[in-house]
């Protein structure tokens, strides 16, 4: 048995999200601040460099996620349909 998603649910989800996304903005700031302290200027480009790569990788960790997610969800759902 597949269950559906209410409104309330996917808000709630939407609001979770958001609430991250604020936190991670935040944590963000927090180590721009902190680098900007660094008088060596090439470490400082280093340490931001190595951290947005760092960034990116975990973005396309999360989309190729979400991706499989949603691919599963589509499969799960065809074959509730064909039943």
């Amino acid at each position: 048995m597949i269950l559906r998603k209410t409104k309330d649910m996917e808000k709630i989800e939407y609001e979770n999200w958001k609430a991250n996304g604020q936190k991670y903005l935040r944590e963000l700031q927090a180590f721009l601040d902190k680098v900007e302290n660094i008088e060596n200027e090439e470490l400082r480009k280093e340490i931001i460099f190595q951290m947005l790569k760092c960034d990116n990788e975990l973005t396309l960790l999360a989309e190729a996620m979400f991706e499989k997610y949603k691919s599963d969800r589509e499969k799960s759902l065809k074959e509730y349909e064909d039943d």
